[in-house]
């Protein structure tokens, strides 16, 4: 299968990170993929129509096409899918019997505080507490319980983490950088010198020899993605793009066929997230290097990526 040159294919450097990590930006809303409404969702998916590029196209014009098309399809996934609770303190734990326990307790002590003179109510509300505490510290021994009786090699050394624990995450101290955008800047600055400007706008032309894109290729390029990689800002997981590509193939096949025969990569998709993470053991946190950055891709990109390569 002949490819064009990779023109503007994927370099680390050509991308444009934002960062998070401790205090550098709070946890954001993601879908809640397992309660998606994939019925209405496949529906509308079908129906969806990608219309063909420009006839003479630009590097923008093309790329102003693709991000039109593509955040269409990715807003029919924010129509059919909840966002998930921002929260840092998540209780996997939790069960129904503890919120009716709660609620018991709740009601109890209400009750006392109206009559304070009534000791058999203090002594239902002592109960209740007791009671609730009790099944709370049962919830956590038995989710502890089942989650290492569930442990694969894989997950072997997240239990070990959540047994030993780790410390608190290192927020960094740069000199001259005291707000977030100033560590930001000075982060990026120090992980991604250099950063060239964005491509010329200038006349795209197809390439000859370049084989029409083939939906066995896009399955091809999905099967080798794994399901479970962490998503960039598009937020949307491999696993979700699969299932998109059961239903409606021909929607990421009209997406990229024009990209991969004009040979274009999109600014759209040179967009990452970029977790900070500190370097254990370090003496001082005072200085960039002692940090470290995973990049974070879109996931439409690495599909990308994946059948150019």
């Amino acid at each position: 299968m002949v490819r064009p040159p990779p023109l503007l294919w994927l370099r680390p450097h050509s991308h444009s990170p934002s960062l998070r990590g401790p205090s550098l930006q709070g946890p954001h809303a993601s879908p809640n993929w397992a309660l998606s409404d994939w019925k209405g969702l496949e529906d509308s998916l079908k129906a969806t129509v990608i219309p063909p590029p420009p006839p003479i196209p630009t590097t923008r014009s093309l790329d102003i096409w693709f991000k039109t098309n593509l955040d269409r399809v990715t807003a029919q996934f924010a129509m059919h899918s909840p966002l998930k609770r921002v929260t840092y303190r998540s209780k996997p734990w939790w069960t129904d019997l503890l919120s009716i326990r709660r609620r018991a307790y709740n009601s109890a002590l209400r009750s006392s505080k109206r009559d304070r003179l009534d000791p058999s109510l203090l002594a239902s509300a002592r109960a209740a507490r007791a009671s609730y505490f009790k099944a709370i510290k049962k919830a956590k021994r038995d989710h502890w319980s089942s989650f290492l009786a569930a442990a694969t090699p894989q997950t072997v050394w997240t239990a070990k983490k959540f047994a030993v624990g780790r410390p608190p995450p290192r927020f960094p101290e740069l000199p001259g950088a005291s707000t977030p955008v100033e560590l930001n800047k000075a982060l990026l600055d120090h992980f991604f010198p250099g950063r060239p400007p964005g491509p010329r706008d200038t006349i795209l032309l197809p390439f000859a020899d370049c084989q029409a894109l083939a939906t066995e290729e896009i399955s091809t390029a999905l099967a080798r993605s794994s399901p479970s990689s962490a998503p960039g800002p598009d937020m949307t997981p491999n696993s979700v793009w699969k299932r998109v590509h059961r239903v409606a193939p021909h929607i990421i096949l009209d997406l990229l066929a024009p990209l991969v025969a004009y040979g274009s990569h999109p600014v759209t998709l040179k967009k990452a997230d970029g977790i900070v993470l500190d370097k254990p053991g370090k003496p001082l946190y005072d200085s960039p290097s002692s940090f470290r950055v995973i990049v974070l891709l879109q996931t439409f990109s690495k599909i990308l990526e994946r059948i150019m390569n």
